[in-house]
């Protein structure tokens, strides 16, 4: 109940930003790695990705070529820079305990949760795992009340309630401590979208660790069934906790377990496929198509969680050899650089502003109060304002709770 109270309380959506560009401007070919036509207009990047940047499953996979504008993937670049601050601040609190607990990291997977949320409107509905650090902050939350949250902080996004793992906002709904438990919830939420007759889609993901679940073939079943618009997207970083996918799964093509979905694979390690990949599934979705199974093929560099280091199940090798030649961030700077989008030393600034940021968020946050030790806090979030019911029933009577006394029914 905790998550519905809480959006409840979250401001209104954003609105979506971003205007269409006119494709009708001359082009300057660059020859890059990638073959990429720089328009004219400052604004304006054709991009042609690499042939591998995506495999399709019973549908021909999105278009490698289009086009973005250059403040979008500027913004995308202080986007992934920031969840990655932001998720090295959280590392070294931990390790101060100053936040306790369980509390995973999603270094490495920042352009999942970037290239998504570029891609898609503040009425789509995002649901996603523990891992959700990334999510929660591009849903709209600022990385004081992330951090807040994982401090356990009245000003946390969950009001101190939740922890890492069960944060939310406005179309954001967790956050979910359960393997594989909000693949369901997910496809719910295509199904409201499917019953108001509108637009919008669900994006729902989950890890390789919980594709197996059961739960997430009857949703798959559910979805086809009534055509509804859900992206089911799995975060494929390779290893399930601690073991590697060849190890626990039969079939590792997870864009294509759907059976009679349509899926396709995405490198997730590079922005401008995720980003592509989404829009490209925000307009099947729109259009009336129904589910669609997306892998996103992508690696975390820290363990599983805070209590993993790791390096028990892989080698310090194989995850320095992936930093330094598939890092997301450093992939989108040397493109950005190549094509006169931004300078080294603006991107130097780009660096420096998003570091000011994230400290000075994490002390307000380290400044902020704990929630204060009160009886009528613990039970604030189980209705949304207004919907209580007169008497929350106890374990024994006299824990039972009264909402417009505040206080126990029967003492």
């Amino acid at each position: 109940m905790l998550r519905f109270a809480t959006q409840a309380k979250q401001l209104s959506a954003i609105p979506c930003a971003a205007a269409a560009v006119s494709r009708s401007l001359p082009i300057l070919m660059a020859k890059r790695n990638m073959a990429t036509q720089v328009k004219k207009d400052n604004d304006v990047v054709h991009i042609d990705l690499p042939a591998d940047s995506f495999e399709g499953y019973m549908m021909d996979p999105p278009a490698l070529s289009y086009d973005t504008e250059k403040s979008r993937l500027v913004k995308m670049y202080k986007d992934m820079n920031t969840i990655r601050r932001m998720e090295m601040s959280a590392d070294g609190l931990y390790k101060a305990k100053k936040i306790r607990g369980f509390c995973h990291m999603s270094t490495g997977q920042e352009a999942i949760a970037v290239g998504i949320e570029n891609a898609i409107t503040k009425k789509d509905d995002i649901i996603t795992s523990y891992r959700c650090h990334g999510f929660t902050y591009m849903r709209g939350a600022s990385v004081k009340e992330v951090m807040g949250e994982l401090m356990g902080k009245r000003c946390g996004v969950s009001y101190g309630k939740g922890g890492s793992m069960h944060m939310y906002g406005d179309h954001f709904y967790g956050g979910n401590g359960i393997v594989g438990a909000q693949v369901p919830l997910g496809t719910g939420l295509g199904f409201a979208h499917h019953y108001r007759g509108d637009k919008d889609c669900s994006f729902t993901l989950y890890g390789d660790g919980a594709a197996n679940q059961g739960q997430v073939f009857e949703s798959f079943n559910m979805a086809k069934l009534w055509n509804l618009p859900v992206i089911f997207c799995c975060e494929n970083n390779k290893y399930g906790m601690g073991t590697s996918t060849n190890r626990s799964s039969a079939m590792t093509d997870y864009y294509k377990r759907g059976q009679y979905i349509p899926g396709f694979k995405v490198n997730g390690m590079n922005i401008l496929a995720t980003y592509q990949a989404a829009m490209f599934a925000k307009d099947w979705a729109a259009s009336g198509k129904g589910p669609l199974v997306i892998e996103f093929e992508t690696y975390r560099y820290a363990g599983h969680s805070m209590s993993d280091p790791g390096t028990s199940y892989r080698t310090r090798e194989e995850v320095q050899q992936v930093r330094s030649k598939r890092d997301p961030i450093a992939h989108l700077k040397d493109h950005m650089i190549d094509w006169n989008i931004a300078t080294e030393k603006e991107i130097k600034g780009y660096d420096k502003e998003a570091r000011r940021y994230v400290d000075s968020q994490v002390k307000e946050a380290e400044d902020s109060p704990f929630p204060e030790a009160k009886m009528d806090i613990l039970f604030e979030d189980v209705y949304v304002p207004g919907s209580e019911v007169p008497v929350l029933r106890g374990r024994i009577k006299d824990d039972s709770w009264s909402f417009s006394k505040k206080g126990f029914a029967f003492k």
